[in-house]
């Protein structure tokens, strides 16, 4: 009966071994991504104007920083530069000026499938004069291009609280680490 059970204590613990030194069939390591990622992207941002039925558009810059918790779901610190100045003419005669606003955001970042990204998170306005609060929706694209770098198409929409909205059109070059 000793040698049966040293027999099967040998057998269970050399399986729990063996078992131990493989990988799941579902997991690829040559396919696993970084965590990190930055990106620079390059825009133009559309500032409709309601009542009088004309469309800004404003040349844009942006950074972004992203760290993925997984494959899924991430967290991103996205910056927009607006590289022009303008002027927002409102009804009643009410005008909005704004140099070279800084749009900056924390988004949670969504992956459902592919390369698709799905965001949204609250953000600031930085420019001379009057700051404003904003939410941001947005999707983007990535599109893998080696180990560590991709490209990605982006489209945001920005709601200013009590005040204008924008819609911007990017492309990015990223690199993951």
């Amino acid at each position: 009966m000793r040698r049966f059970v040293l027999f099967f204590l040998l057998l269970v613990t050399c399986q729990l071994h063996t078992y131990a030194q493989s990988l799941p069939a579902h997991r690829n390591p040559t396919k696993d991504r970084s965590s990190l990622r930055v990106a620079i992207l390059i825009g133009h941002t559309l500032i409709p104007v309601t009542h009088t039925n004309e469309n800004m558009l404003i040349p844009s810059w942006g950074l972004d920083l992203e760290y993925w918790f997984n494959h899924t779901w991430g967290l991103g610190w996205h910056n927009d530069l607006e590289i022009e100045s303008f002027i927002i003419q409102r009804p009643g005669d009410e005008s909005i000026e704004r140099e070279y606003p800084l749009v900056t955001t924390l988004d949670l970042l969504y992956k459902p499938a592919g390369g698709l990204v799905l965001l949204i998170g609250p953000g600031y306005e930085i420019a001379r004069g009057q700051d404003y609060l904003l939410m941001r929706l947005g999707l983007e694209y990535e599109i893998e291009l080696s180990h560590h770098w991709d490209l990605a198409p982006s489209f945001f929409f920005d709601s200013r609280e009590d005040s204008f909205h924008t819609w911007s059109l990017g492309f990015g070059v990223g690199y993951r680490w």
